[in-house]
């Protein structure tokens, strides 16, 4: 079978051939339609995060997908069923507590192995295998945007987590602040649109651009952070109920405080390389203390999540989703799909379509 992989010392990935893999007892074989890259995508290709597995000099990329089962190997599932596999897997030596309580999303990054990114190849391939609990069925009208599950799914978390947050006192927000217009911030802002009055989303691009036209079709304001930077969304715009955190800038997540309206909270979900630079600690610790408001940091996603991000995408309009999704890429001109290009929001691989058998 065909498969996209990086191998150890490149700097691009390429299409390799693999043994078609054979489910163990408890695994699924499954088909693969469609694979989303995405930014972790480009810093696993950069040597910037992630790893290989301890025994292989390459690593098959891809954590963003959707397939169909073609062998059910005695499991619940059924030929057919159309499936989005969760990312995080037990390490070699056996699962930790995490697993075992079905939280793995917060277990450390060093305690897990994460397919398509650290330790464990991923799905950008012809078939891959998956215990089935780590498997979610989603409806077959989703098959051909079903990769997007997993990248909605993070944005679920985070939206938890900020309200778990604020559970304990009658927190009513409505105004969101989604930063960043690349194609988390822009799902993120759609389902944030479907619960908060006010909604805006910041990025830096000139218009005519199609981010800033879906924005503002989704009834979003568009703020430009070289007219506006984040600490002045208050004086130019309004404070902030919340705000989610998806450009990995260090400054944002010190900036998110001053522009938190009293009791807003931040989810932070960006990963900044190290960049060292001078804050006001004093003046920041003060705002959160004597405004309640608060910082939360957000990495991966659980199953509940899968399941909710699989409500939300059947809940967006066909329109975003056309708009969203810029490039669908076969294996034959992968050097496009994971090209530089502005024009891209979203990017694919697609290995089969649903109505082929």
């Amino acid at each position: 079978m065909h498969a996209v992989a990086l191998k150890r010392g490149a700097s691009a990935p390429e299409v390799i051939d693999k043994p078609r893999p054979d489910p163990d007892s408890g695994e699924v074989l499954v088909r693969t339609l469609r694979v989303g890259i995405d930014g972790t995508d480009y810093e696993v290709i950069a040597g910037h995060h992630g790893g290989f597995p301890a025994d292989d000099d390459h690593l098959v990329l891809g954590h963003e997908a959707v397939g169909v089962v073609v062998d059910p190997n005695d499991t619940a599932f059924k030929e057919g069923d159309v499936v989005v596999p969760t990312v995080r897997r037990p390490l070699p030596d056996g699962p930790t507590e995490y697993f075992e309580r079905g939280e793995p999303d917060m277990a450390p990054p060093e305690d897990v192995v994460e397919r398509g990114i650290t330790g464990g190849h991923g799905f950008m391939s012809d078939y891959f295998t998956s215990p089935a609990e780590f498997l979610l069925p989603i409806p077959d009208d989703l098959a051909e945007w079903g990769f997007l599950v997993e990248p909605i799914s993070i944005a679920e978390k985070a939206v938890e987590h900020a309200y778990a947050s604020r559970s304990a006192f009658d927190w009513q927000p409505e105004s969101a602040l989604v930063l960043g217009n690349g194609s988390l911030g822009l799902l993120t802002l759609a389902m944030l649109g479907q619960s908060f009055e006010r909604t805006y989303c910041l990025g830096r691009r000139d218009r005519p651009d199609p981010t800033i036209d879906i924005i503002e079709e989704l009834g979003a304001t568009y703020v430009d952070s070289r007219e506006t930077p984040v600490s002045e969304i208050p004086d130019v715009y309004e404070p902030m109920d919340f705000i989610f955190e998806a450009t990995g800038y260090p400054k944002h997540a010190f900036e998110s405080i001053e522009a938190l309206a009293p009791n807003g909270v931040a989810a932070l979900l960006g990963v900044p390389d190290s960049w060292p630079f001078e804050i006001d600690g004093g003046k920041l610790h003060r705002e959160l203390v004597m405004h309640n408001k608060a910082l939360v940091g957000s990495v991966n996603s659980g199953y509940r999540h899968f399941e909710a991000a699989t409500e939300t995408l059947s809940s967006l309009p066909d329109w975003l989703l056309d708009d969203l999704v810029t490039d669908i890429y076969d294996t034959s001109n992968l050097a496009d799909a994971f090209a530089d290009d502005e024009t891209t929001i979203k990017a694919a691989v697609k290995f089969y379509d649903h109505e082929e058998r």
